[in-house]
């Protein structure tokens, strides 16, 4: 039930103790495991440690959950010595009756092939810095992991504090280690009798990237490409500064006690604390500036973090399901805590984040716009708008560079990028600069913003936005006499990757969220009292029908073999976020859509998903009126819906995370706890057999 409601529509603030909800999901670790890392953050910076509690051995979590330190404003650019230009990976597709220029990934002629990997390439995101421990053995040897024994490493959630206790050749070490929640900096506090005997001191070593797809930040090679230096020391701080092709930045240390910051090889540096010390702690910021102030302390920096983590629990939503008996509820609980708190340190920045986040790259560390939804929606409908507002607001950052792609194209308004940066640049893709999906998602963004608190300032600053992604909307939609209907396409892939650019026209997912984006667009026009869009109104009523089949739903209209081609039941069952993602347009049957949806269960390949898929069927379920098949979809038992120690969602052996599918978990929690627009159900997404008790407290209903 919705504890503490007035109706089960309107809430007031119930009694969850929320602390005790969180401490039920502590995360323990007992081994040194590489897919079992734990990542502390801010949501602009993050920093992942291993056993130790610090980033002591990055080759062997690497290719697990890498021991990453990124942050959003850290990028570098190889050198441009081939002088390519974006125009050189153009593809010209015949659309409308017009070539019109697509940046794809081309692989001849050569030249082509050297200019898309060059922009796939830069800019790429950074890994800062590798700082663990440098363990010595009685015989001078380096530590292995084999070496580290009887580990017990916590974190604890509501304070944000890892506290990893090991030991090393029968001496104890305990590493208490924390973030600080408005700078991009860690803190670490040490206790251990290695430290008198001078075996224990603390190992910073600068990475090269690696310009690969993936970089997990153990490239120590590439010594004579970038250059580190000892920029300033004195009793107790030190700083270092770290140049690459196009990027510089400085860590600034600051310790307690005696202790020095020497040069150990090109890149590598140790602080070694006094002999004399049986605890040490010390702290350390990365920054674009060279800072000389001293920076906060372990002390001060864990009061920070208690304080902020506190803060982030108490505000917005929260759910409990102590005293349900169906067996995974406990696991889905814990997977919503982590989830919580992975996308608070992960994806919570002033910019949308990668699907990796800020822990190792995947796509050079680029994000990607279709993916904003999956990351950050869920931020409003756990009631907390503020964190959707600042990924939202990087959109006025980056809309000059859309309004230029839709120029080029010949297009209306602004083409939001797909494979994009931190600067709004268009990443060279055969698919991502095909995709749509992503065009209406800063209207989903805004309105749910504005429903928030009505406020018209949010229409207002949003308005420019919304309106030019409508003008693109409209103009992209193209209008064939014969039917007398608008159609999307040929000239697109849609959410289900599987599908041509050339050949594939009228997506059914895309072509409901182009009706219910250019509709939401004039509600915003009809709310700052502005005359109607004509031309919104004559694509949005006369767009295509979605496409149908033996009484069922095509993935799109250009592919009448959807549910009979076994390579068309694959990838993302787009189709069912029609009705789940969506609600229900002028388009929808819902019949029709009860058909599909039972097709899709019982015919899809589901070991070829992705982990966003399972809440997006949950969320259809739930509109469908189907609770137990929700359940279902969140708890299937397939590679890509598993959830690590960690909280993790491991896809395979190239994306070990995938932070979408933690924030569509979050998603499709909260319709199923409050439902959306003309919902009379109570905890519409839980089955009523008496097995779930569900408590929460102020969730938001999704349109």
């Amino acid at each position: 039930m919705c504890l503490g409601c007035l109706s089960p529509f309107n809430w007031v603030r119930a009694q969850i103790n929320r602390e005790a909800v969180v401490a039920r999901h502590r995360v323990v670790v007992k081994a040194m495991d590489k897919l079992a890392s734990l990542s502390l953050g801010n949501g602009k910076f993050a920093f992942t440690v291993d056993a130790t509690g610090l980033q002591t051995f990055p080759d062997f979590y690497a290719k697990g959950v890498p021991l990453g330190t990124q942050s959003e404003w850290g990028w570098d650019t190889f050198e441009n010595t081939g002088h390519y230009k974006i125009e050189e990976a153009y593809k010209y597709y015949d659309q409308y009756g017009r070539k019109v220029p697509y940046t794809v990934q081309l692989n001849e002629p050569e030249r082509a092939k050297a200019t898309s990997n060059f922009f796939r390439q830069n800019v790429h995101r950074l890994q800062l810095g590798n700082v663990g421990l440098e363990l010595i053995k009685k015989n001078g040897e380096a530590a292995k992991t084999t070496d580290i024994k009887h580990i017990n490493q916590q974190l604890n959630l509501w304070t944000g504090e890892i506290k990893s206790t090991f030991t090393f050749e029968g001496l104890t070490v305990t590493v208490t280690t924390v973030a600080h929640q408005e700078s991009d900096l860690i803190a670490a506090n040490i206790q251990s009798e290695l430290i008198k005997l001078g075996r224990l001191k603390v190992r910073i070593r600068y990475p090269y990237p690696t310009g690969d797809w993936t970089d997990v930040g153990n490239n120590f090679a590439s010594a004579n490409r970038h250059q580190t230096t000892l920029v300033g020391q004195n009793a107790q701080t030190g700083i270092i500064k770290h140049q690459l092709d196009s990027a510089v930045y400085f860590t600034s240390f600051s310790w307690t006690g005696k202790a020095s910051l020497i040069a150990k090889g090109t890149h590598t540096y140790l602080l070694s604390p006094d002999k004399g010390l049986a605890t040490f702690s010390f702290s350390f910021l990365f920054s674009e500036k060279k800072d000389s102030n001293k920076i906060p302390g372990f002390k001060q920096t864990q009061e920070n973090s208690y304080k902020g983590w506190k803060q982030f629990w108490m505000s917005g939503a929260a759910v409990d399901f102590a005293g349900s008996t169906d067996p995974r509820a406990k696991e889905l609980e814990r997977r919503i805590i982590l989830s919580e708190y992975l996308t608070k340190i992960q994806c919570a920045g002033s910019a949308p984040p990668q699907e990796t986040g800020l822990t190792y790259n995947s796509w050079y560390g680029k994000p990607h716009l279709e993916m904003h939804w999956w990351h950050g929606l869920h931020f409003a409908l756990w009631g907390r708008p503020e964190i959707l507002t600042k990924s939202a607001d990087w959109y006025f950052k980056v809309k000059s560079k859309a309004a230029q792609i839709a120029k080029v194209q010949g297009f209306d308004g602004v083409r939001w990028q797909k494979m994009t940066d931190n600067n709004g640049n268009e990443s060279p893709s055969s698919i991502g600069a095909m995709l749509i999906w992503q065009q209406p998602h800063i209207i989903s963004f805004t309105e749910l913003l504005y429903r928030e608190r009505k406020d018209p300032k949010v229409l207002e600053k949003y308005k420019d936005l919304v309106f030019a992604t409508a003008d693109f909307m409209a103009s992209f939609a193209h209008y064939d006499p014969a039917r007398r209907k608008y159609m999307l396409g040929p000239g697109l892939i849609p959410a289900q990757e599987r599908f041509k650019a050339d050949s594939t026209f009228n997506p059914t997912y895309e072509l409901a969220y182009w009706q219910w984006g250019l509709k939401t667009a004039q509600k915003w026009r009809i709310r700052l009292g502005m005359p109607r869009n004509a031309k919104w109104d004559e694509v949005a009523q006369n767009l295509a029908p979605l496409p149908v089949k033996d009484g069922v739903y095509l993935a799109t209209e250009s592919a009448q073999d959807s549910y009979t081609n076994p390579v068309f039941k694959t990838d993302h069952p787009s189709v069912l976020g029609t009705f789940g993602m969506l609600p229900a347009t002028d388009l929808l049957d819902k019949a029709t859509m009860r058909k599909t949806f039972d097709l899709v269960w019982n015919t899809w390949t589901w070991s070829d998903t992705w982990g966003w898929d399972f809440p997006m069927t949950a969320m259809t379920a739930t509109r469908l009126g189907m609770p137990e098949r929700a359940i279902d979809a969140l708890m299937m038992d397939i590679k890509t819906n598993t959830y690590l120690v960690n909280g993790h969602n491991y896809q395979d052996d190239r994306l070990r995370i995938y932070l979408p599918g933690n924030g569509g978990l979050l998603t499709a929690i909260a319709m199923m706890c409050a439902g959306w627009d003309g919902n009379e159900v109570e905890n519409p997404g839980f089955p009523k057999n008496g097995k779930w008790k569900v408590k929460w407290e102020g969730m938001k209903k999704l349109f």
